[in-house]
């Protein structure tokens, strides 16, 4: 499918730099990546295991900051941001799903999905948390499971809970990193699924990263890295 050129770009990159300082040994990750994704596309970010892909979701995530190089976030340049900034604006703009899952292991899946409600400024009730937990958990097709703990889903269930919570404080980006890394092929291809028609049906920007071409393929756009640069 084209991009919309109509639509504006949600994230832009110029010539991000990130060297990590090992004793007296300089080791350069990024080496001048440049690249946009505009609003609404589903995009896989694709390397192999020490491409850098996974830095560079770190810093697209507010999770790091570059070297040096700049980089706007729904038109915010967040690359000289304080640790507090970034963290503000990742609370509002995006949404994580991780291969692990990451749910706390004694707390229940409305429970889960509940939680980034504890971090935003301005809480609802606790009664209107969970109506929102609820709908969401039934909007991933777990409505049926929503005082049951990690321990007594399935890795695909798990999954559908981590992206119920990534979505509950609708994020027009989500980011995805190997999000079907622990998963069978044919719980793969429902979670792989599930994310096209949360970019086509809510226009959600969605960037997979990922070493596996299967999954890749289910995006819209490759961009593959190679040594800490982008090669396609």
């Amino acid at each position: 499918m084209p991009i919309d050129q109509n639509q504006p770009d949600i994230i832009e990159v110029k010539d991000l730099f990130k060297t990590y300082q090992m004793g007296d040994i300089a080791v350069h990750v990024l080496k001048g990546v440049s690249f946009r994704v505009t609003r609404g596309e589903m995009v896989a970010l694709m390397g192999a295991s020490g491409s850098g892909k996974s830095t560079l979701m770190n810093i697209l995530g507010c999770l790091d900051r570059p070297t040096s190089g700049q980089y706007w976030l729904d038109g915010h340049e967040v690359s000289a941001l304080s640790s507090n900034e970034r963290a503000i604006l990742r609370n509002q703009k995006i949404g994580f799903i991780f291969q692990s899952f990451n749910l706390l292991s004694r707390t229940s899946a409305i429970e889960n999905v509940a939680m980034p409600f504890s971090y935003a400024t301005n809480r609802l009730s606790e009664r209107e948390e969970r109506k929102k937990a609820k709908a969401m958990l039934e909007r991933v097709g777990l409505g049926d499971r929503l005082d049951h703990v990690p321990s007594q889903l399935s890795g695909g269930q798990q999954q559908r809970v981590a992206i119920a919570r990534a979505l509950i404080n609708n994020p027009p980006i989500l980011f995805a990193d190997e999000p079907t890394g622990n998963l069978d092929s044919r719980t793969s291809k429902e979670i792989l699924k599930m994310f096209q028609q949360l970019n086509k049906e809510d226009g959600i920007t969605i960037i997979m990263v990922t070493h596996d071409a299967n999954v890749a393929d289910y995006a819209r756009r490759t961009i593959l890295m190679q040594d800490g640069v982008i090669i396609e």
